[in-house]
C-alpha cells in the first residue's frame, strides 16, 4: 500500500524565510545531503507527454496526478534518480530509482525502446512505457538551492528552496552548463512541509505565522509558464 505524505508549500519574501529557518534549526537537524554550508544545489529535468498533460493537470487543479522528472545534486551528476511523485486529495507518494548516464541518455534521446528490454526496474519500465504510448520527452530544468531539516521521530521534512530558475537546454543538463531563467520575483523564495499524518505542535507553531497562507506553487508548471514567456520575448 502506498504511503500518501502531506504537502504544505509556501511562498515568503527572503526576510521571513530567514526568520524561520532560525527557528527551524534550533529544534531540527539538517539533513543528510547538507554540506557544511547547510545546503545544497538540486537539478531536475521534468518530463511532460505530447498534450502536456502534467502541466494542464496541474493548473486544473486535478486532485490525482503524477510527473516524472529526474535530478542529482550539487555538481555530481554521477548519480542520477528518476522519479515519478503522485498527487492525490493534496497528499504526495514518491517513487525513485537510481539510473546511469546511460540509461539517462537513452531516456533524453526517446531511446526507451531499448531500454525497456535491457533494464528489470519496475519504475524506469513504467516511464519506458509512457515515453512509447504518451511519447514523454524533456520539457523544463528546474534547479534551485536548498536548505532542508528533519525531525526523524516524527518523519517531517521541512525545505526552504531558494533562487529557483528555468532552463530548457536540455543538451547540457548532466553538465550543469546551462542557461538558467528566474522563476519567481528576486528575494521570494519557498518553503514546503512535509509529514505523514500529525505535524508536531512545537513544529506547527513556527509556520503559524499571519503572513504565511498555503500555496498550489509548482516549480514545474511555474517553470514552463516562464519559458513560455522567454519564447515570446525572443
Amino acid at each position: 500500500m502506498k504511503l500518501y505524505r502531506n504537502e504544505w508549500k509556501y511562498r515568503l519574501p527572503e526576510p521571513d524565510l530567514a526568520v524561520i529557518e532560525n527557528r527551524v534549526a534550533a529544534v531540527m537537524d539538517l539533513d543528510a545531503h547538507s554540506g557544511q554550508s547547510g545546503k545544497y544545489e538540486i537539478h531536475s529535468l521534468y518530463f511532460d507527454d505530447y498534450k502536456d498533460s502534467c502541466a494542464k493537470e496541474n493548473e486544473a487543479g486535478v486532485s490525482r496526478r503524477f510527473k516524472y522528472r529526474i535530478r542529482y545534486y550539487g555538481n555530481d551528476s554521477g548519480y542520477l534518480k528518476l522519479e515519478r511523485k503522485e498527487k492525490m486529495d493534496g497528499r504526495c507518494h514518491k517513487d525513485s530509482a537510481v539510473i546511469t548516464h546511460g540509461m539517462c541518455q537513452k531516456l533524453l534521446e526517446g531511446r526507451a525502446d531499448e531500454l525497456y528490454w535491457e533494464t528489470d526496474n519496475l519504475l524506469v519500465r513504467k516511464f519506458c512505457v509512457h515515453i512509447m504510448t504518451r511519447l514523454f520527452e524533456p520539457k523544463a530544468i528546474v534547479s534551485y538551492e536548498r536548505s532542508a531539516y528533519v525531525e526523524e521521530i516524527a518523519n517531517v521534512r521541512i525545505t526552504l528552496d531558494k533562487n529557483i530558475s528555468v532552463s530548457d537546454d536540455f543538451d547540457n543538463f548532466l553538465s550543469g552548463d546551462f542557461m538558467r531563467y528566474p522563476i519567481q520575483e528576486r528575494r521570494e523564495h519557498v518553503l514546503e512541509v512535509k509529514f505523514d499524518d500529525i505535524l508536531p505542535g512545537y513544529i506547527k507553531s513556527i509556520i503559524s505565522n499571519k503572513n504565511l497562507q498555503q500555496s498550489s506553487f509548482s516549480k514545474y508548471y511555474l517553470g514552463r509558464l516562464r519559458l513560455q514567456e522567454m519564447r515570446r520575448i525572443v
